[in-house]
């Protein structure tokens, strides 16, 4: 193994550089306005709203012990469908906003560095009961789905964007969380990348634990063509990228 590259890679991991950046220096100390918390969609799209916590009547009061002791990864996933209630419940609970927007940000349902929340979550949806198959956006302020665009061959691309791991391509739902960096360097300058990873971890067992409440399971990428997956979802790779992926499924009881 390279030593020199080694040390490189292990320094992102400290946090050091902490003590070498000026804040007074960053976007936020500066007076620039923060960017928005949320990536905005067309006044023209097509959207699908969700149902919120006050209207569920199918998901399952789950203790909590016990999620976490059944916590696993599942690759394989039945031919079952989520409902829509479901998959609401489980954006609620990865990205779900709680409380109304202040000075460019909103408490939500999972830690974030200076509560930035530098993710917008997109979802392969390929067997959600109402839902047409196709690419959507979570809009976690208004609590809807926006359409992104349909493709017959979503499944194969999905597959192939995932270095052909095959589940991606064959479950009831996949999300990808997608970073927009400038939320937090905008706050944190080159300290934000360390913690943009720390949250998506936060996320995504955010993710695991309440797929334990609708008979569901879940499995974490963290391995993905990164070009691939970006072109995929039209994103340009720069300002906007995808960070990680998790895929969703019925499983037996």
């Amino acid at each position: 193994m390279d030593k020199d590259q080694l040390e490189i890679y292990r320094y992102f991991l400290k946090d050091t550089i902490r003590k070498k950046i000026a804040f007074r220096f960053t976007d936020q100390n500066q007076g620039v306005p923060a960017p928005p918390a949320e990536k905005p969609a067309p006044a023209e799209s097509k959207r699908v709203d969700l149902p919120g916590p006050k209207d569920w009547k199918t998901i399952a009061r789950t203790d909590l012990t016990a999620a976490v002791a059944n916590r696993k990864t599942h690759r394989v996933y039945l031919k079952n469908s989520l409902c829509l209630e479901e998959l609401a419940y489980l954006l609620w609970c990865t990205q779900g906003v709680r409380g109304e927007i202040t000075q460019g940000h909103a408490y939500r349902t999972v830690p974030s560095a200076g509560c930035r929340h530098a993710f917008e979550t997109y979802l392969a949806i390929f067997n959600v009961d109402g839902i047409t198959p196709g690419v959507y956006r979570y809009l976690p302020f208004s609590h809807q789905l926006v359409f992104e665009f349909s493709d017959p061959m979503l499944s194969e691309k999905m597959i192939t964007a995932s270095l052909g791991q095959t589940y991606p391509g064959r479950s009831a739902v996949t999300f990808v969380w997608t970073a927009i960096p400038y939320r937090m360097e905008w706050r944190y300058g080159l300290a934000a990348h360390k913690v943009i990873l720390l949250d998506a971890g936060h996320v995504c067992q955010n993710l695991y634990l309440a797929c334990e409440a609708i008979d569901s399971g879940a499995c974490a990428i963290a391995a993905y063509d990164q070009e691939e997956m970006d072109a995929l979802l039209g994103l340009d790779g720069e300002n906007e990228f995808a960070i990680y992926l998790a895929c969703v499924g019925k499983i037996k009881p």
